[in-house]
């Protein structure tokens, strides 16, 4: 392992090499952070990340990591499960968005197995933790792969709980194909339903809806555009054995999407400053520069007894893999 330095509160980041091919990649043990990703041949990053372990602490939060104990937003920070209320962190607004502000993102994961190719981590979550009920343990093994001229990282992670919880845990990685951002990129999703928002992202009363006569019908590959787009795809109702669920196409470079969770949150990162944040050298953060592509459990669903179940209970095992292929077009 490298070490990275130490972070303003003094916790010491590690990291872990991987190559598999002409794939290689950094993983830091903060966040389970996936810092760089490079294809040869390809003069550039494939992710967005930064070269300093602090900044995801700061204007990079949750770029490239691991990130829940339950990814996207809970409403009103605030669940009723198993006859008892319990009060979240609301860290944006009066919502609990990707776990809370000490959330898997911004916690030092261990790591338990390392391989030239691959790494396992792990990370433990108190009962309690963030308002949370019941002790979690989540693992996250990353791996990279090389053939017949496909590139991959594959990204499976696992949990289980002492008590009944909710539990979405995703990659929350930003890809980066093009130098000149992915505004033009064709995007396709394998989904004809997606949920409606509203103002604080909250899933509507009567989401999902139809994809179709909106401008969320990517059902046929057409360009990303300036649209700003953060906002989950109805995937499935149930996890699926793993499948391709969407495709990112630039001049050069395509990346394909698959996973067995039955959502995908789509995000052009419209919080970044439209002057830029620096990232690795000759890499700025922009709207529409980068796209994430979350595979998750729906938000909100702790609160949406209408949507697909979001809670871990005690002696089952919570599971997701997504895939992220890289070839060209």
């Amino acid at each position: 392992m490298i070490d990275m330095g130490q972070l303003p509160d003094g916790r010491r980041v590690q990291a872990v090499d991987l190559r598999a091919g002409r794939l290689g990649a950094r993983v830091l043990t903060l966040g389970a952070i996936v810092q760089d990703l490079r294809l040869d041949g390809v003069e550039r990053p494939l992710v967005l990340g930064h070269p300093d372990p602090a900044a995801y602490l700061d204007a990079f939060a949750h770029v490239g990591a691991v990130v829940g104990r339950y990814a996207n937003r809970i409403a009103g920070a605030r669940i009723r499960l198993s006859g008892r209320d319990h009060a979240l962190d609301a860290n944006e607004g009066p919502n609990c968005l990707h776990g809370g502000t000490v959330g898997a993102s911004a916690r030092i994961w261990r790591v338990t197995r390392a391989a030239p190719d691959a790494v396992t981590l792990a990370l433990d979550f108190a009962d309690g933790e963030m308002g949370f009920p019941g002790a979690l343990q989540a693992v996250a093994h990353l791996s990279l792969s090389d053939a017949d001229e496909v590139a991959g990282l594959t990204v499976a992670l696992q949990a289980t709980a002492t008590r009944p919880t909710p539990c979405n845990l995703t990659h929350h990685g930003y890809w980066t194909l093009s130098p000149d951002g992915s505004a033009d990129h064709l995007l396709q999703i394998a989904a004809e339903r997606y949920l409606p928002v509203d103002d604080a992202l909250i899933p509507l009363a009567d989401a999902p809806a139809p994809v179709a006569g909106t401008r969320f019908d990517y059902r046929e590959a057409r360009p990303l555009g300036h649209a700003g787009l953060d906002h989950c795809w109805c995937l499935s109702d149930v996890h699926q054995p793993l499948r391709e669920v969407a495709t990112l196409t630039a001049p050069d470079l395509r990346l394909r999407v698959m996973t067995t969770a039955p959502g995908l949150q789509v995000y052009d990162g419209g919080h970044f400053p439209d002057a830029g944040l620096p990232g690795h050298p000759g890499q700025t953060a922009r709207p529409q520069s980068a796209v994430a592509f979350e595979a998750q459990e729906w938000p909100d669903a702790p609160n949406r007894p209408d949507f697909p179940p979001a809670i871990l209970r005690p002696g089952t095992v919570w599971r997701t893999e997504t895939r992220y292929l890289l070839d060209r077009p």
